[in-house]
């Protein structure tokens, strides 16, 4: 019974598995809830400053602030925002297949890349391909802070303002639905009145309002536009982590469900074989038998 006592410790190997997969399912269930809890109260700041920014931008046509003006950089920047870790099916493979297309169209129009990796699957894959990462954070927990978003953000920004970036990518998944996280690749800069506008309209804003600037508008405009890149990253990491809980969840029940399905079968086997060694004994006793009394 050397092969029964094989399929004795796979059955019990994928009982294991199975207990670990349905447990890790249960705590994706428990933080998808909290994380979209996260992301839809976010969505009412990002909707309201998108709505302000642009009217703002509208109510100062003569001020035209350095993320709104078009540069010949040298370089394309690209955030990208994936999950520290992994077990969440295809969810950071098709984003990042997504991104590496990204890069290939910016090597094939001669210029590079400069990344900030937000997520420690980004930033291996960012490190494997050789782009050149100007930040990173990483391990930001299941409660992100915009204060540690700030730093690596800004770096990038930074070029932008400088000159030395041409224009700067924002990649994530967007949270649809619980079956459903669509890669998203978003121009972040330079800002275009046209997309803020539409933005704004999708979001029920309503233009033709008017300010009062304190100290003066160009002050009021800097940080307002500030605050706006700040609020679409954060609403990208937001969507980023419902999404992965929501894979996650759906890829421990399908590996929950195949564990079911191969205990199915390996007790199926262990039974087919145990009967077969009991017939065997059987019909050797009977030999056996027929021979003394023959």
């Amino acid at each position: 019974m050397a092969a029964g006592k094989e399929l004795r410790t796979k059955i019990k190997s994928v009982e294991n598995t199975k207990k670990i997969t349905k447990a890790m399912e249960m705590i994706s269930v428990s933080k998808m809830r909290k994380a979209q809890e996260r992301m839809r109260a976010a969505r009412p700041y990002a909707t309201k400053i998108r709505n302000i920014a642009t009217n703002l931008g509208k109510a100062n046509p003569e001020y035209v602030h350095n993320f709104m003006k078009i540069n010949d950089g040298k370089s394309v920047g690209l955030i990208v925002v994936t999950t520290d870790k992994g077990l969440c099916g295809g969810l950071n493979t098709n984003l990042l297949r997504q991104v590496t297309g990204k890069l290939r169209e910016t090597l094939a129009a001669g210029k590079t890349t400069k990344a900030v990796a937000i997520g420690n699957k980004g930033l291996g894959f960012l490190n494997r391909v050789g782009a050149s990462v100007v930040s990173h954070v990483t391990h930001l927990g299941d409660r992100p802070h915009l204060d540690k978003l700030v730093g690596p953000v800004k770096v990038l920004l930074d070029a932008y303002v400088a000159g030395e970036v041409s224009s700067v990518h924002l990649c994530y998944n967007k949270f649809v639905s619980t079956m459903k996280q669509e890669p998203v690749i978003e121009q972040l800069l330079p800002l275009s009145s046209e997309k803020m506008a539409n933005d704004a309209k999708a979001s029920g804003g309503e233009p033709g309002w008017d300010y009062i600037y304190e100290p003066d508008a160009q002050s009021v405009i800097d940080n307002l536009l500030l605050r706006y890149i700040e609020a679409l990253v954060y609403q990208a990491l937001a969507e980023n982590m419902a999404s992965e809980h929501a894979a996650r969840m759906v890829a421990m029940k399908a590996a929950t469900d195949n564990a079911g399905n191969v205990i199915a079968e390996l007790k199926l086997v262990y039974n087919k074989t145990r009967q077969a060694a009991i017939t065997k004994e059987l019909s050797e006793i009977v030999s056996g038998a027929a021979a003394i009394s023959g």
